[in-house]
């Protein structure tokens, strides 16, 4: 009798793919892929290493390839609008990121308390965040406007000493600007620190309520610190958006009044395009680009040397 156990033949075993020491990828993906790398080699980092070169020229109306050195950036420090709107993006940024996580933090708890109709409240708080900046500085220019907004509604209620007018004046105005980019910028942190907090065990929350912590105490000493990855990644997208501010800043107040709400980008594409100094934009734009990178750079590594110590590769 043949024994039930005798192997299979070669033939009429299902064939296995090759095992190869790398992916190939098919011709068709590569052609697919190649414009993308095309458009970030060319009009990404093409577009910004000629930035950095002619902020090292003495280019004034029109490129110019004659080396300046920092000649540039002496002229941008030395201009007073430049230390004006480094000032105001100072306060800009403090009151914007440090506004927008309180706020988002503070709404993510309230989600995150399984409230009636979850889905409709994050759907409402994120939406915001889908507005463009040109529309929400143009809502909150029509808000914060003392003759048609919401000092002349509450007025007109019979509030007569009701005063809601930042936009006029230049004590104000860059606080304005920061309330209206936390209300478009919080249900973003809102949606990052819910996840965060979903991420949490229910076990801890079992053991904080046996050993009678109050609430605000476990958020802040317990569940903040597992928040770090979330709180890292809002503060810096929103340090980001800061420091690129522009459309906002132009639909709501135009950099008034004054100068009270000038920021580098703002300055960077007046230069450019209003006075048409090539030199000094350019070593504006080169500015904020060093900024951003100290931003973002030391978050991701430490964001990298976090996960490798969760997942004991460190």
């Amino acid at each position: 009798m043949a024994d039930h156990r005798a192997a299979r033949s070669p033939a009429s075993s299902p064939a296995r793919p090759r095992a190869t020491g790398r992916l190939r990828l098919p011709v068709a993906a590569l052609a697919a892929l190649t414009p993308a790398w095309l458009i970030i080699l060319l009009v990404y980092l093409g577009t910004t290493v000629w930035t950095v070169q002619l902020s090292l020229t003495n280019s004034r109306m029109l490129p110019s390839s004659e080396f300046a050195g920092l000649a540039q950036y002496q002229r941008l420090f030395g201009t007073a609008r430049w230390s004006i709107s480094i000032q105001n993006l100072l306060t800009f940024g403090v009151v914007y990121v440090l506004g927008a996580l309180v706020v988002g933090f503070l709404l993510a708890i309230a989600i995150d308390r399984r409230v009636r109709f979850e889905s409709m409240w994050r759907t409402m708080l994120l939406y915001p965040y889908a507005l463009s900046f040109i529309v929400t500085g143009l809502m909150w220019q029509w808000l914060m406007n003392p003759e048609i907004g919401i000092q002349a509604t509450m007025r007109a209620a019979g509030l007569a000493w009701f005063t809601f007018d930042w936009t006029t004046r230049s004590d104000m105005a860059i606080y304005a600007v920061a309330l209206a980019g936390i209300w478009q910028s919080a249900g973003l942190v809102m949606v990052l620190m819910l996840a965060g907090l979903r991420g949490i065990d229910a076990d801890l929350w079992r053991a904080t309520r046996i050993e009678g912590i109050p609430m605000w105490r476990t958020y802040l000493s317990i569940v903040l610190p597992q928040l770090g990855p979330s709180v890292a990644t809002a503060f810096m997208l929103l340090t980001m958006g800061a420091v690129r501010t522009f459309d906002l800043v132009v639909a709501l107040t135009n950099g008034g009044p004054g100068q009270s709400t000038e920021v580098p980008a703002k300055f960077i594409m007046d230069s450019l395009f209003a006075r048409q100094d090539l030199g000094l934009a350019t070593a504006g734009a080169t500015v904020m680009l060093v900024t951003v990178m100290a931003v973002a750079v030391p978050i991701l590594y430490a964001r990298d040397i976090w996960a490798r110590r969760q997942t004991g590769r460190l």
